[in-house]
């Protein structure tokens, strides 16, 4: 497998050329905050995934883990990189300060966990869970259940999970059956099945804490009647010391395509001691908290793989020796060229690397977003939480999409040998394919951006965010960038008001058009954005490349935005014009 180096020039680039991150701190008024800091953290971020994580990606994903006697265990070095992880302060950068969370802004943290999901995906989901878990506990617990849990969940010392899916309820929640019976004590006992837990159980830490969705007996029926429970899986007693196991158990481990080193657990709770987190009956929007990280989290996922497949296939290319360049020799004492030399291996890593930065661009924004959401106190903060709505699902969708293909492009530049596992280019596809589905298949993230985030707000939330990315295009001083992005700008927000007003088949027809529409739109203003400020930056030579490749990206990429608006016009007609009889052959 390819050795993995953190993109440190590209992340320097975004957030002091692009960002303006010092301007952008002391906007908010965060004290100590600066690019210093941040290039720092970015350093030592970097270090750890390359040093600690990646070497253990591909033996993880051999190994696999393995359930005996009731008990969890993953591949050899998996707990004891998390230990170095906790022991260093990584898992508390986003946390409340009040449990000694080290409360920095997501700008800092959002390129560490990208770099944690390109060095080792089965890894980095366990403590992704449990920041979710740490936001829904910080927002919606008692008093009492942020003293008992919540320094130790920011800590790392215990893990979190997300108990959501059952057997006969995944995307319809409506269908959800585990029951929650309310006790004397206060507690609840819980019991029922979940399944597709991932850090169900593990040899990391002594406690796991289960964020468990489930009914109460007087519930009403549907999404409205689902409440929210913190389900340990050993009891705390009131001293803080650890008591008896919980009525929980492990009743097997998903064996499935790719993240094999993440143990993705089937859970049966049997009259499981639980505490109510947030109102009866609000468990939906108290897991939402959780499901919203979660679904930009994943998307983060996939430009970390897809990070990590052009870092590989550009490798390979580089070393491998095979035929003439068509313009001739490049390397005539050579008994070949590389490979880089011909047009379509560098159409392929021009595809990975322009699909991934300008992912990663729009990932950098988003988090820039969530800093402001966090810090401001004026309209800001409003303004914040309306692009961050909007963007959800796109980046959910889109980088998860995008990482597919970029994979698939890493094995094919390899050839042959890309569908060897040795190689760990084959891996990367089957991790990132999972990507796609949880948190909401990408299907639903459409639906959820046409849907909630377009039509039922009446446009307020594209506006918001248009308003954003105008400010942007505003920014350009280039004349000839600044035209071609305004000219996106106003055919999104044109093309997103002509869908207002539509009926939900037409809209649930185009929805997956529409949010690929959305994103190469914005992908390619961000672009333009970029290749404005690449004459300031201190390193020419990163310059250049990146010149070329947001060149690559505004010429071959952006006209699919196009495409996705065709498809969109008169392509609904001829997918509602299928009845369900028309897929039935005799």
């Amino acid at each position: 497998m390819p050795q993995y180096t953190a993109p440190l020039t590209d992340f320097s680039f975004l957030l002091n050329d692009w960002l303006d991150i010092d301007a952008h701190y002391t906007a908010l008024d965060v004290a100590g905050m600066d690019s210093e800091l941040a290039q720092e953290i970015m350093a030592q971020g970097a270090k750890f995934a390359e040093t600690a994580v990646a070497p253990l990606n591909q033996t993880g994903d051999e190994q696999g883990c393995q359930l005996n006697a009731g008990v969890v265990t993953t591949p050899d070095g998996f707990a004891e990189a998390y230990h170095e992880y906790i022991a260093n302060g990584w898992n508390a950068m986003l946390g409340n300060p009040d449990y000694d969370g080290q409360d920095l802004p997501y700008t800092m943290a959002i390129p560490v966990h990208e770099m944690l999901n390109s060095a080792n995906l089965s890894w980095r989901l366990t403590t992704m869970l449990t920041e979710s878990a740490v936001l829904a506990l910080n927002k919606h617990g008692s008093q009492t259940l942020k003293d008992t849990y919540l320094a130790k969940l920011i800590s790392g010392e215990w893990t979190g999970t997300m108990n959501l899916t059952e057997p006969h309820a995944g995307t319809d929640l409506s269908l959800l059956a585990t029951k929650a019976e309310p006790q004397a004590d206060g507690t609840y006992l819980i019991t029922g099945n979940k399944i597709f837990i991932t850090a169900g159980d593990h040899n990391w830490t002594d406690n796991i804490i289960h964020m468990v969705l489930a009914r109460l007996p007087d519930a009403p029926p549907g999404v409205k009647g689902i409440s929210l429970f913190l389900v340990p899986k050993v009891m705390v007693n009131a001293d803080g010391s650890l008591g008896e196991l919980n009525s929980l158990t492990v009743g097997s481990i998903e064996k499935k395509m790719g993240l094999k080193g993440s143990p993705t657990c089937v859970m049966n709770y049997d009259a499981a001691k639980g505490y109510l987190v947030g109102e009866p009956n609000s468990g939906l929007a108290c897991m939402f908290t959780m499901m919203n990280d979660a679904r930009f989290q994943v998307g983060l996922q996939g430009l970390g793989v897809a990070e990590a497949s052009y870092q590989g296939a550009l490798s390979y290319a580089v070393e491998r020796l095979q035929s003439r360049a068509p313009q001739g020799p490049q390397q005539p004492d050579s008994k070949a060229d590389p490979i880089l030399c011909q047009p379509d291996v560098k159409r392929m890593l021009l595809m990975q690397r322009a699909l991934t930065e300008g992912s990663r661009a729009l990932a950098m924004l988003y988090a820039q977003q969530m800093d402001v959401e966090k810090y401001a106190t004026d309209s800001a903060k409003s303004d914040a939480e309306a692009v961050i709505a909007y963007l959800t699902p796109v980046c959910k969708a889109f980088f998860t999409d995008m990482a597919t293909e970029v994979s698939n492009y890493g094995i094919q530049v390899y050839g042959g040998h890309g569908y060897i596992r040795e190689w760990g280019m084959e891996q990367l596809v089957r991790d990132t394919r999972i990507a796609q589905l949880y948190e909401g298949t990408n299907g639903i993230q459409a639906a959820d951006l046409i849907g909630r985030k377009l039509t039922r707000s009446n446009g307020t939330l594209m506006h918001t965010t248009h308003a954003q990315f105008s400010k942007i295009v505003a920014a350009i001083t280039d004349p000839s960038y600044q035209e071609q992005a305004e000219v996106l700008l106003s055919d999104w927000l044109a093309t997103s008001n002509d869908l207002l007003g539509n009926s939900p088949e037409y809209c649930a027809a185009v929805a997956c058009d529409y949010l690929n529409y959305v994103a190469y739109t914005l992908l390619g203003i961000l672009w333009l954005s970029m290749l404005d400020k690449l004459p300031n930056t201190a390193n020419q030579v990163f310059a250049q490349g990146k010149q070329k490749t947001g060149e690559f990206y505004l010429a071959y990429l952006l006209p699919r935005a196009e495409q996705h608006k065709t498809a969109m016009t008169f392509g609904h007609a001829t997918i509602n014009a299928c009845a369900v009889d028309d897929f039935v052959f005799a």
